[in-house]
């Protein structure tokens, strides 16, 4: 099984041991053990929903400090167009890409202009790949990893296309050593990211033998610093945009699929929603459509963890952004195929797996289910696992007891408290 990294990261000076994160995470990968919470990585989906639900701010993601680009000769921006929602009275994409240069990048190379190339490749795919309908997208990389350990039956169903980022990236670095003769290990090319996911993408890619991405900055951290540059960009853009609007909609949940040009699609957004499409598709409920395009934020990308603005705030800026835009300013070719691709087999992860053998795991299934029986099925979180089934999977796993179920220790205790009164009253009856 492949050692996977998780860019969530608990800080247990201030977790409280509460259970808000343990009913939120949707893969059942946290526990409150000894009253602080803990975190399962094979488990985890990097979705950032326990960051998002913690009232007392002990999940943080894990991303790399601005400090990094002194680290470079040359540095490359890959601006995310999620981030282009962020911004107030926002009427053209150059100010915030020559604010970008301002700010010490050497250059830039937008995402969403890899977006489209990407869009071109999938409407390709599609159309001669019907027998792969409907095809799922692959842009999420919380989407493809919860497919890898959770709806093994879908894996042939993904597009196996790399995503925008991942594409800018190789497309950006190759630019860059062709414009300043520097060697690829003088040039960093750092992502302007939404959400955690994609730090996770880049230390342990899927599909893909590595990334070109050299560091992973937060949208949240970049903002700030971005806005004094911004206002003196307005009397002198540079001409950087190479995006229309098939580009700038892919940070919003349905630019993606609009980007097919096809009506015979699906766009969800938000985790929970995500797994009930997921569950519909593995039942065959869905094999009519052509495309899905999944994003485990609500929004889409804009609703990512480290982004600043309300996500429907910033859909509607994105809106109104690529109004006036071109449909497409990036076109494919030879070149960029070769790039786009995967090159790895995408294989399943049992990571939820609750035995080595088959005739293990049905021993181990009846003992679950033996389990659940002796419990409340109140599914209350005091044990310190989300539902009973989860403690029950603990408990044959060996990292859990029954007694951790109040209910289980209320009645052992009881009859504890019997044995030792019978005790007692037998020694008062002998000493008479």
């Amino acid at each position: 099984m492949s050692e996977f990294f998780t860019s969530v990261h608990l800080k247990e000076e201030l977790c409280m041991g509460c259970i808000n994160c343990i009913k939120r995470c949707p893969t059942q990968a946290i526990r409150v053990r000894n009253g602080k919470a803990v975190i399962t990585k094979e488990f985890c989906i990097d979705c950032g929903e326990c960051i998002r639900i913690c009232p007392h701010h002990a999940k943080e993601a894990i991303y790399d400090p601005l400090e990094i680009m002194k680290q470079y000769e040359y540095t490359v921006a890959l601006p995310a167009p999620s981030l282009y929602g962020q911004f107030n009275h926002l009427d053209d994409i150059n100010i915030v890409l020559t604010a970008l240069k301002k700010m010490g990048f050497n250059d830039v190379y937008e995402v969403s202009g890899a977006a489209e190339l990407v869009s071109e490749i999938s409407r390709n795919y599609v159309q001669n790949h019907r027998d792969k309908w409907p095809v799922i997208s692959t842009a999420c990389p919380t989407v493809v990893r919860l497919i890898q350990v959770r709806f093994p039956n879908l894996i042939e169903h993904l597009l196996p296309v790399s995503a925008p980022v991942d594409l800018a990236a190789s497309l950006a670095s190759l630019a860059a050593m062709q414009k300043t003769g520097l060697p690829r290990e003088k040039i960093g090319i750092l992502f302007i990211s939404p959400c955690p996911a994609k730090v996770t993408a880049v230390k342990s890619p899927i599909g893909i033998d590595h990334s070109e991405i050299d560091g992973v900055l937060a949208m949240k951290e970049i903002y700030p610093k971005l806005l004094p540059f911004m206002k003196d960009s307005i009397d002198q853009v540079e001409n950087l945009s190479t995006s229309g609007r098939i580009g700038i909609s892919w940070g919003a949940t349905g630019g993606e699929a609009g980007g097919l040009l096809s009506e015979n699609y699906l766009a969800a957004d938000g985790i929970e929603n995500v797994i009930r499409v997921l569950e519909d598709l593995e039942d065959s409920k869905l094999d009519q459509l052509e495309f899905i395009e999944l994003n485990a934020c609500a929004g889409g990308c804009v609703g990512g963890v480290l982004t600043v603005e309300n996500p429907y705030a910033a859909k509607v800026k994105l809106k109104r952004l690529r109004k006036y835009l071109p449909v497409a300013c990036s076109h494919l070719d030879n070149d960029v195929l070769e790039e786009a691709f995967w090159n790895h087999e995408v294989r399943y992860e049992p990571v939820f797996k609750i035995g080595n053998t088959m005739r293990e795991s049905i021993e181990n299934l009846t003992r679950v289910e033996s389990l659940c029986r002796k419990f409340p099925k109140l599914d209350c979180g005091s044990c310190g696992a989300p539902t009973c089934k989860a403690l029950a999977e603990d408990i044959v796993r060996g990292v859990a007891k029954e007694e951790d179920c109040i209910y289980i220790l209320r009645e052992y205790i009881h009859k504890l408290s019997d044995a030792l009164s019978k005790l007692d009253t037998k020694r008062d009856k002998d000493s008479r």
